[in-house]
């Protein structure tokens, strides 16, 4: 979230909300040991639920009792940004920073780091620089300030928003852009150096729609840092929405592909203009797919009360200007406390070759599980032209594949994979509706 408005777009889609939101009532929590606040709800399915802090209103009573009530993970709203931790080159302050960082820490809440490397907010004598004496800076930078809070920090925002708006699918023509294609990869790769433990995620706005240029950009950047051993763990999704932005109806759809990657995916900014059941349906619709997904961490709403919010005037946040609860707080404490973790069955066993077919072999390993679902993934060898038959068991079907092209027949029983040039290895996630079994395969050369 910048200090300024993002350039979040206000054309009309053609998106409902979530179908999940469609209903005129929010869900009403009935089970007997419902949790009371947010981050405690959160907590009973492994989550968080957190909040921005910006360290200049924790002298705010109203402001420091609900943070401490109710959120259970902190983000520094502009505290850990370029030009607050390195003002000057090479002088570091921290003092901001190291407010939320120890009030955080004394609550037992965690902290997300936001932000290591981005075009925004750069300190003066950053902005004028360019080429390799911008990348050894930035570099620095991303060396010191993690180093700094290694230990503290849950997951840090290595690089946030690199990625140009609209449908071009293009980088941001930033200074550290033009500094070199790999930098993101460089940020990650000295976060890493700087501090093993912390989760490392790359952040931002406008990927929330599965079917945008924006969203396959960054899509396809992950998929090739996971493939080629970058070391990014999480996908953070800013999720600043709007009556002319929505949250779109294939939400879940974008956070469990992300996920299918192999990565987390974390809701790292959330709020949404509007009022009343509107906006309380809204934000059941986000929370839901957060649940959906096991691989999502959790989610941060971006400030704690509307007149806290970057977007005052849009009454975004979940507590009115005088700390009131709103029904957008109501829907997702519901929605929370409705979920539950659910332990799918061990049935994880080595992954099986299939006997060399029309001259193609297939590995096929279990991946993650969930309660309703779990993921498989085939390895071919023998061919790059290759045909794969995935043969499912009634019930099951196939509710997402990746790196494969593939057709069904009638039954939706047996699924055709092939080749759609990345690579040899495909996957999908099978929801099982009661039938855990794994998929029979067979393998020949197209």
């Amino acid at each position: 979230m910048k200090l300024t408005s993002k350039s979040v777009s206000r054309a009309a889609l053609a998106f409902t909300v979530l179908a999940a939101t469609t209903a005129a009532t929010v869900l009403t929590a009935t089970s007997a040991s419902a949790a009371s606040t947010l981050g405690a709800s959160a907590a009973q399915t492994g989550r968080y639920f957190g909040t921005a802090v910006a360290a200049s209103r924790l002298g705010d009573a109203t402001y420091v009792g609900i943070l401490n009530r109710e959120f259970n993970m902190v983000t520094p709203e502009n505290e850990m940004k370029i030009d607050a931790t390195e003002p000057s080159q090479g002088r570091f302050s921290y003092s901001n920073a190291d407010r939320i960082v120890n009030h955080a820490r004394s609550q037992g809440m965690r902290v997300r780091g936001h932000t290591l490397a981005w075009h925004s907010q750069q300190p003066e004598w950053m902005r004028y620089m360019e080429g390799s004496s911008l990348r050894q800076a930035m570099l620095n930078h991303v060396t010191q300030v993690a180093s700094y809070y290694r230990g503290k920090i849950y997951a840090w925002d290595v690089v946030n928003e690199a990625f140009e708006d609209g449908s071009s699918g293009a980088r941001r023509n930033s200074n550290l852009q033009r500094t070199g294609n790999d930098w993101i990869e460089a940020a990650f790769r000295a976060a890493r150096a700087a501090d093993s433990n912390a989760k490392l995620c790359y952040n931002d706005y406008n990927i929330d729609n599965w079917s945008h240029a924006k969203t396959q950009a960054v899509y396809r950047m992950v998929q090739d840092f996971k493939s080629r051993g970058v070391p990014i763990d999480c996908v953070g999704f800013q999720a600043h929405f709007n009556s002319g932005n929505p949250v779109p109806s294939n939400y879940h759809t974008t956070l469990q592909n992300f996920a299918n990657l192999g990565v987390d995916v974390q809701i790292t900014e959330l709020d949404i203009e509007g009022s009343g059941s509107s906006q309380a349906q809204q934000y059941q619709g986000v929370t839901q797919a957060c649940l959906a997904v096991s691989r999502c961490n959790g989610i941060t709403v971006w400030g704690i009360r509307d007149s806290d919010s970057w977007r005052a005037s849009g009454t975004p946040l979940l507590f009115d200007n005088y700390g009131n609860k709103k029904a957008a707080y109501t829907s997702v404490l519901n929605v929370l406390n409705s979920g539950s973790p659910s332990t799918p069955p061990d049935t994880t066993e080595p992954p099986t070759t299939t006997p060399p077919g029309d001259g193609c072999t297939t590995t096929y390993a279990e991946g993650q599980k969930w309660g309703d679902r779990f993921n498989g993934q085939v390895t071919v060898s023998g061919s790059d032209n290759w045909v794969v038959t995935v043969t499912l068991q009634s019930p099951q079907r196939v509710i997402a594949t990746w790196n494969t092209s593939p057709t069904w027949d009638s039954s939706g029983l047996v699924m055709t994979a092939r080749p759609n040039g990345n690579g040899n290895v495909f996957g999908f996630t099978i929801q099982h509706n009661g039938n855990w079994s794994w998929p029979s395969l067979t393998c020949s050369v197209g």
